[in-house]
């Protein structure tokens, strides 16, 4: 056994809609994620996971339920037990990747991956050295000029992978990732994640609604 460093207990997420009614996205969900984990949530569409994995860095807050990351309670007894500051650098330790990129259309490929190292305040020159060094890594230093709307939809992923790895994240969140992409370049991002997990020791979490993916690279799987 490893140590935790994702702790979910008795996790719900209910949602009022309109007329007094209230829907349950997410029910009693308890699960452990180890460190250096690549932690795969499968299922339907609409069965909770992207609300589920959204409760690890408070950007949906449960019901009920404890979120413990990095040995550090966040969540317990139907309310935030950090300071809103605390979990603004707590979420700079979460890096998310989605299925739409978000990217910034009107920046190049290296503002994109800037952006999150001028949040964190450094200096241009270093925050562009820094980038380049990342784009290296996903495979894509010779885009760094390129804009979002000249990259295939996976070298987009790439891009954002790119920016999610910038502000050095512990835990790489990745919400339906792959599902817009074709499944040969589904593979290569599935590869470049094995090895940024590999290289830098970061524990995956991704949410998906294809076993292929699963079985591709989850040392772990809990089925919602």
């Amino acid at each position: 056994m490893g140590t935790n460093i994702i702790d979910l207990e008795h996790i719900d997420v209910t949602f009022q809609t309109g007329k007094n009614e209230t829907v349950q996205a997410v029910k009693d969900v308890t699960l452990q994620v180890e460190k250096g984990d690549i932690y795969g949530v499968v299922g339907y569409s609409g069965a909770g996971k992207s609300t589920l994995v959204r409760t690890i860095n408070l950007l949906q807050k449960p019901t009920a339920g404890k979120i413990t990351v990095e040995g550090e309670v966040l969540f317990a007894d139907h309310k935030q037990q950090i300071s809103n500051a605390k979990l603004q650098e707590k979420r700079r330790n979460i890096g998310m990747i989605f299925q739409h990129f978000n990217l910034l259309m009107q920046k190049s490929v290296i503002d994109n991956v800037c952006f999150p190292l001028y949040i964190k305040g450094k200096k241009k020159a270093e925050a562009r050295k820094r980038a380049a060094e990342l784009l290296e890594i996903v495979g894509l230093g010779y885009r760094q000029n390129a804009y979002p709307a000249q990259l295939s939809g996976g070298q987009k992923q790439r891009v954002a992978i790119a920016r999610a790895l910038a502000s050095d994240p512990k835990i790489l969140l990745c919400d339906e990732a792959t599902s817009a992409l074709d499944p040969q370049t589904t593979s290569s991002i599935l590869e470049l994640l094995k090895k940024i997990n590999k290289q830098f020791g970061i524990t995956i979490v991704i949410i998906t609604h294809q076993m292929s993916v699963v079985r591709e690279i989850c040392t772990h799987v809990a089925i919602m």
